[in-house]
């Protein structure tokens, strides 16, 4: 049961409140303000709020999402997970509906979100969750039924009850009918990955996300999805559309689609074996002795394809925080663009592609402050990249089939790779 919900901006401010059964004083949120001073002082990044908090007589179980940390105020003992996935299920709908999740969205939509804040949550507890019944019954936000909506003083909430609400299955609507029926599949893997100093493996695995997008798809089809290696798929969520019988028995995923995209399944690939490294990195970062006359350091790295399996490592990135006493970093790169922020001392390299005809490389000296304690920490280096028309979990759809309806629709399958949380320490 959920009591309270807060929004709070990267300031620290609650900009936005909504209570489903008593209000809760915004003082509860002094505990959730503490722990977010503790994390500051430690150097640690906004995610690293503990996502639970208990304290005398609350539970606060929080997201950090687009700059923004929800946080859900409990009274009694709940699964915690069962909370920061509906978080995470409020979020997406606000993206649903405002493109962006962002703080001036909210702002500025602010009777909107209440309105959806009171229909997926009853008394506390979840009610109507689905994209596709909240868009009937809330209409998304334009100019037009703005102007509609000030003149009249009606709201966007409909009169009528969505045609799918009280169907066996709610997330699509009834009669939906077009003209042309396209379905498409969009496979996104993200790898994982700790790569210490020498180039070995010391963790990786692939969380995968099954997005579907149909659109233009009349009637209530129902689809049959197969894959060519669906055993490499570990810790399976599936969206409630998907008919779990028949996958535990058949491996065969058998389903009645929403209208519109959605997300269809998350899993893991989990076996390291299975896991292909795309990049390997070359590095050479040298801090000169606690008791040296020198005040500058070196850096060099240079960066390359792996097991890309033919393909180009695009949109590569590299962020490399650095210790607190360096004062700049003065690089020169042969490809792409470096800076370094005095500020958040993170050294940001923007690649781009990789030629492997001629390997990116960045050189440079690092500069101390004069006087600072030097500690001979060697910084970690996080890495963004994307592979395009590739799953590197070696993934494949087999066939997409149809029943209930007469039409053949268009089908296409895209397959992408991108970093996820891939760390390479130097």
């Amino acid at each position: 049961m959920i009591h309270s919900l807060f929004v709070i901006n990267h300031s620290g401010d609650v900009f936005m409140e909504k209570h489903w059964r008593s209000i809760i004083p915004r003082t509860v949120m002094d505990y959730f303000f503490e722990a977010q001073r503790q994390v500051v002082k430690d150097n640690k990044g906004h995610e690293d709020v503990p996502c639970v908090i208990a304290t005398p007589h609350h539970y606060l179980i929080s997201i950090y999402r687009n700059g923004l940390y929800f946080v859900a105020v409990c009274m009694s003992e709940v699964p915690p997970l069962f909370v920061i996935e509906f978080l995470h299920t409020v979020v997406d709908i606000l993206e649903k509906y405002f493109t962006e999740c962002n703080e001036s969205n909210i702002k500025e939509h602010y009777v909107v979100v209440y309105e959806l804040l009171d229909e997926v949550l009853d008394n506390g507890y979840p009610l109507a969750t689905e994209p596709n019944i909240l868009q009937e019954l809330i209409k998304p936000p334009n100019i037009i039924g703005n102007l509609i909506n000030t003149v009249t003083g009606k709201s966007n909430v409909s009169s009528v009850l969505p045609s799918g609400q009280l169907s066996n299955v709610p997330w699509r609507r009834a009669d939906v009918k077009y003209t042309n029926n396209e379905a498409y599949f969009d496979i996104i893997e993200e790898v994982d990955a700790i790569i210490d100093k020498t180039g070995s493996t010391v963790f990786a695995e692939i969380a995968v996300i099954n997005l579907i997008n149909l659109k233009q798809h009349s009637g209530t089809p129902d689809l049959t999805l197969s894959f060519i290696n669906p055993r490499l798929m570990d810790d399976v969520s599936f969206h409630p559309c998907v008919r779990l019988k028949r996958w535990e028995n058949e491996r065969i995923l058998s389903f009645v689609p929403p209208d519109g995209s959605f997300c269809l399944m998350t899993y893991h690939v989990g076996c390291q074996s299975a896991v292909a490294i795309p990049i390997y990195i070359r590095h050479n970062f040298f801090l000169p002795k606690e008791n040296s006359q020198s005040q500058t350091g070196k850096i060099e790295i240079t960066v390359g394809p792996r097991q890309t399996m033919g393909r180009v490592v695009e949109n590569l990135q590299l962020s490399i925080p650095m210790p607190k006493f360096i004062l700049n970093c003065t690089v020169t790169v042969n490809q792409g663009r470096a800076t370094f922020d005095p500020v958040t001392k993170i050294l940001l390299w923007d690649v781009g592609k990789i030629d492997p005809s001629k390997l990116p490389n960045m050189r440079g000296q690092i500069h101390i402050q004069s006087g600072a304690v030097i500690l001979q920490s060697t910084p970690s280096v996080n890495v963004q990249f994307t592979l395009t028309q590739i799953a590197i979990s070696g993934l494949k759809v087999h066939r997409l089939d149809m029943f209930g309806e007469n039409y053949k629709p268009f089908k296409g399958v895209k397959y992408l790779t991108k970093a996820g949380n891939f760390q390479i320490r130097m």
